[in-house]
């Protein structure tokens, strides 16, 4: 089990600095944008990269690699892990390695994003200082051995280092300098660092937000929460209560929602046949559950 003590957190500045150096960069694309000293065209360019960013996170390393809540054929693996390398948030492999620790010691020292030390830590503070040693140890025991036989994960992981800035950078600063013209450094502030701080901060509400306020259903002993607005800005991956319970269900959630896109995206690959093998949970077991452990009660009280 995970230690309860209470190491001082030792800051890692060349992270701070790599940080601060993003929001400035995002900062200077967000003037672009308000001030309309951008092409249509780019800002079209910024959306459609925010969402294939988002459905690389939500339904290739969430919900496929991490929680294997349905099965992909080789074209779909393909196509998600170039999604999720332009997320850019770590490699398939470290993202649900993370994730899964997660998981296993929610809400404890070895919880990577752990919410007991803070909102702005489990926020984005923890990717500026070193792990706790719990992280380190119990995160060895995490299984990991399906991710390590998947050729497209391994493929990623050992590029990861080139893929990764030349996806996430390179390609769209490019794109609209030589398709339309844009300014280049408009286009690398923009499709480039705001498209991608924003994407970071979507997701990091998952750890934070959706940890902190909200209602808890389905277990009222946990932080996880149910929150429309994260679930709103992340494709579905806000009712958070619901996924902590049930982390196999490919809905990640009870009911179909008007947000929850990342769902009609699996749906779709299971029509041409791309996705199968889809996880849910019967409506039983989840009303069985909730009477036993839930209660409609907010987290931030």
């Amino acid at each position: 089990m995970s230690s309860t003590c209470s190491c001082k957190l030792q800051i890692v500045w060349p992270n701070v600095i790599l940080m601060s150096l993003y929001h400035y960069f995002a900062a200077l694309g967000l003037y672009y944008i308000f001030s309309l000293n951008i092409k249509w065209q780019t800002f079209l360019f910024v959306l459609l990269l925010e969402q294939v960013g988002v459905l690389g996170t939500t339904t290739g390393a969430h919900r496929l690699w991490s929680h294997k809540s349905y099965k992909a054929k080789l074209p779909l693996r393909i196509i998600l892990c170039v999604f999720q390398t332009i997320a850019f948030q770590n490699s398939i492999f470290e993202w649900c390695r993370d994730h899964r620790a997660h998981h296993k010691f929610t809400d404890t020292d070895a919880d990577p994003h752990n919410i007991n030390k803070g909102f702005f830590f489990a926020h984005m503070g923890w990717l500026m200082v070193r792990k706790h040693p719990d992280v380190i140890r119990l995160g060895k025991t995490v299984d990991m051995s399906d991710l390590e036989a998947d050729p497209v994960v391994r493929f990623q992981k050992k590029f990861y280092g080139i893929l990764a800035p030349v996806m996430c950078f390179l390609v769209p600063t490019v794109v609209p300098w030589y398709l339309w013209n844009e300014n280049l450094y408009v286009a690398f502030c923009t499709a480039g660092m705001f498209r991608y701080v924003l994407s970071l901060h979507f997701t990091w509400m998952v750890n934070s937000v959706a940890h902190t306020w909200g209602t808890r259903p389905y277990d009222r002993s946990i932080k996880a929460s149910e929150n429309k607005l994260v679930s709103s800005l992340t494709w579905g991956e806000g009712w958070h209560n619901y996924h902590h319970v049930f982390p196999w269900d490919y809905k990640a959630e009870e009911l179909g929602t008007f947000d929850n896109w990342s769902v009609a995206f699996i749906e779709i690959m299971a029509k041409i046949g791309w996705a199968y093998n889809l996880r849910t949970v019967s409506a039983r077991m989840v009303q069985g559950r909730s009477e036993k452990t839930g209660t409609d009660f907010n987290a931030s009280h």
